[in-house]
């Protein structure tokens, strides 16, 4: 069972809205994982989370091979809109591999792979993510019921597993473009994502 605590907390303003951002600590020290968080979240309520994990390419260089850039904006936008919410900033960037094996695994990509197969051709398995120290933070918020923003259902079982409820699931798709379209194919058909047809 893993243990955090909140470490500090600051006001944020964005282009979304007004947030605070809020840090950690484990057993360890420090966590380089943050929330963003709007309102009262430590409630009975059912709170809108997003649990987002790093995508340096997407998320700080515009990369249009993702949607990962375009799903943290659209949550933000959701929770700047909402009284109480939850943005979880998780350092786990490519999938958790990191960012030079996911150069590696574009590189890859570039010469006909797909996300998963080059990772598999890495050494790795397709997703190495936890969300234990997800599921501590947002029990240190005291967010412990749940909307969960997302399309990927292994988050809503790896949350429900270290003792949050997740009482809904609300789907973040974004409408798929010539750069990107096989990434959120191969996102549905191999990984198991909850992303409708393309039918373009």
């Amino acid at each position: 069972m893993v243990s955090v605590r909140e470490l500090a907390r600051g006001r944020l303003p964005t282009s979304h809205g007004d947030f605070m951002i809020v840090s950690f600590e484990g057993p360890d020290g420090p966590l380089d994982d943050v929330a963003l968080v709007r309102g009262d979240v430590g409630t009975n309520a059912i709170i809108p989370v997003r649990l987002h994990s790093e995508c340096v390419t997407g998320d700080a260089f515009g990369s249009r091979r993702c949607d990962c850039g375009e799903q943290l904006h659209e949550a933000m936008g959701r929770l700047a809109d909402a009284e109480q919410g939850v943005l979880l900033y998780m350092r786990q960037e490519g999938r958790g591999i990191g960012i030079a094996h996911k150069v590696r695994a574009y590189e890859l990509q570039d010469g006909g792979m797909d996300t998963v197969e080059a990772n598999l051709h890495l050494g790795f398995d397709d997703d190495l993510r936890s969300y234990d120290v997800a599921a501590a933070m947002l029990q240190a918020l005291g967010a412990r019921r749940i909307e969960l923003h997302t399309n990927n259902p292994h988050k809503v079982e790896g949350l429900e597993g270290a003792g949050i409820t997740v009482v809904k699931r609300t789907a973040l798709e974004i409408e798929a473009r010539e750069e990107n379209r096989f990434y959120l194919d191969t996102k549905r058909t191999r990984s198991g994502h909850l992303i409708a047809v393309d039918e373009t």
